[in-house]
């Protein structure tokens, strides 16, 4: 049975670890607190700000997936849990390391500065230059450094179950301009936790993973087009002037690499995503 360690057991470890249970394998979710876990994940209490290994660490990880969530843009806690956070859960697995199977080290599509509507892929300089982003890539030059076989997955932006912020701000009246174009690119909960299932099951069939995969849907779509869709489902108009989504920068990114393993998206596109979440055919 393979024993998986899920580190930052939120939405999407959760998500992802009921998957790999429904295969037959163990999986722990590690939280700050960890009571709200499904039965079927076994819970760990870690503060991964702190230096003291966790009781109950397991003695054995075949694969381990890093994916805490900040909750801020805080660049200090950025630094602190995906860099050295991440440099301590390795240090705690100590000479267990020898035996991690592999590892998957969620970051984000962030880390781009790409802003003119450029098609931005794995290849493209990732030179975002906020405090925050500088953290995240640190942090995946720790995990691909780590002595331990490994590959970062930039996300784009997750929705699904649950995460219904941009719904909210167009049913509240949302000023989105059609011009300049800004493209934003996203991608819904299962799609990201059946992409990193679907690359540990390519580990586990012995394929070469590449170092880094871009998660995303099949069709970038300016902010204009995703909020008018919206309003129509709404029965609303988006406003002529107002508060906006907030949302900066405009890049398309493509998933054809991730699509080159066999996995594809089941929400391809917003539409599909949002028109679930809404009940509407």
């Amino acid at each position: 049975m393979k024993q998986v360690l899920i580190v930052g057991c939120g939405d999407l470890g959760t998500a992802l670890g009921l998957r790999l249970v429904q295969r037959g394998w163990q999986v722990t979710g590690v939280r700050r607190d960890p009571s709200a876990l499904p039965a079927e994940i076994t819970p760990l209490a870690a503060d991964l700000l702190k230096d003291d290994k966790p009781a109950g660490w397991p003695a054995r990880v075949d694969y381990l997936i890093y994916c805490p969530a900040a909750g801020n843009r805080d660049a200090e806690l950025y630094q602190q849990l995906y860099v050295e956070g991440l440099q301590r859960v390795l240090g705690w697995l100590g000479d267990g390391r020898k035996q991690l199977g592999y590892l998957l080290q969620v970051s984000s599509t962030g880390v781009y500065a790409q802003s003119e509507g450029e098609w931005v892929t794995e290849n493209s300089p990732a030179l975002a230059n906020s405090d925050t982003a500088k953290a995240l890539i640190r942090a995946e030059d720790v995990a691909l450094r780590s002595g331990v076989p490994a590959s970062v997955v930039r996300l784009a932006g997750i929705y699904g179950p649950g995460r219904t912020r941009l719904i909210e701000q167009v049913r509240g009246g949302l000023c989105v301009p059609q011009e300049p174009v800004q493209y934003s690119n996203r991608i819904h909960r299962d799609d990201a936790a059946a992409l990193l299932e679907h690359l540990l099951l390519q580990v586990e069939e012995d394929e070469l993973l590449a170092p880094c995969y871009l998660g995303v849907d099949d069709e970038p779509a300016s902010m204009y087009e995703v909020a008018s869709w919206l309003a129509a489902q709404l029965g609303v108009a988006l406003l002529a002037e107002g508060a906006t989504s907030g949302r900066v920068g405009s890049k398309r990114c493509s998933n054809e690499l991730a699509r080159e393993t066999g996995w594809q998206p089941k929400y391809p596109s917003f539409r599909e995503g949002y028109a679930e979440m809404l009940g509407v055919d």
